[in-house]
């Protein structure tokens, strides 16, 4: 007998994912992505503890990793993220049949832009983008673009960074 489809269950098609996060919130909006955090299941290890929002590293991005997501989204955080301009890495893996594994992009403004990679989140590039692209030149850069270093999450409040010393910036580069 079926249920009727008000009593009907959704299964979904669930994978892994890691989301890193960075930029400049407000201690409330701090306060609303730690809820979402928690409301996504998310952790700062595999199958790690409830995120707390003394997991947070200051001065470094904040990354994050679940197991068993539905479609492999954190669709209210990236949403949150979107509306408060944080720009984010997410990877998540692929489902047999369905998908391939991708890496999302968001900038901090504009559209994500979704990169196709492998289990591992090395960038793959298919027929398509190669023609698309023309060039090898082009195609570099599609990689270039792909490769998105996510800046510190910085909360309002936070201490600023400490600036290097005289002479300490030269030896960095010595």
């Amino acid at each position: 007998m079926a249920l009727p489809l008000s009593q009907e269950v959704i299964m979904a098609d669930c994978v892994s994912i890691s989301i890193t996060i960075g930029g400049r919130v407000g201690a409330e909006a701090f306060g609303a992505l730690v809820e979402i955090i928690n409301s996504e299941r998310l952790s700062i290890e595999w199958e790690g503890p409830t995120f707390h929002a003394g997991h947070r590293i200051v001065g470094e991005p904040l990354s994050l990793y679940a197991h068993n997501v539905p479609w492999g989204r954190a669709e209210s955080l990236e949403a949150l993220c979107v509306e408060q301009g944080l720009p984010f890495v997410r990877w998540s893996g692929g489902y047999p049949g369905e998908w391939s594994a991708e890496r999302v992009i968001f900038r901090g403004s504009g559209e994500a832009d979704s990169y196709m990679c492998d289990e591992n989140d090395r960038i793959m590039i298919d027929q398509h983008v190669v023609k698309e692209r023309g060039s090898i030149e082009a195609i570099l850069t599609y990689f270039e673009e792909a490769d998105f270093e996510i800046p510190p999450l910085v909360v309002d409040g936070d201490p600023e960074p400490a600036l290097p010393h005289k002479g300490e910036e030269d030896a960095d580069h010595a």
